[in-house]
């Protein structure tokens, strides 16, 4: 089974092309943190403000060591200064039915 976050952002609207340079500046490297599998960046279809990222990690471990590295650090502290609403984030396992 596989720890899946998922973090919905809203931003201000002139905001909005910042927030994409920061992350499309820093994927890789979030990517690359250690027991990262995915990370993928949606945007919602009827407020185009509000984003969500899907990460999934190896381990709930892997997470918190990638929230407290500096990385983490550096990209929220460009990231939250953007938001026009408080950030909500959930902790699910990921679950896969076969048909």
């Amino acid at each position: 089974m596989m720890f899946v976050r998922i973090v919905k952002m809203t931003f201000e609207t002139d905001k909005i092309d910042l927030f994409l340079t920061i992350f499309d500046q820093n994927k890789d490297k979030i990517r690359n943190s250690e027991g990262c599998g995915l990370l993928e960046l949606y945007r919602d279809k009827t407020n185009p403000t509000i984003f969500f990222t899907y990460s999934y990690w190896k381990k709930e471990a892997n997470l918190e060591s990638y929230r407290n590295s500096e990385l983490f650090h550096n990209v929220w502290a460009k990231t939250k200064v953007l938001f026009n609403d408080k950030p909500e984030a959930w902790s699910v396992d990921k679950h896969t039915i076969l048909a």
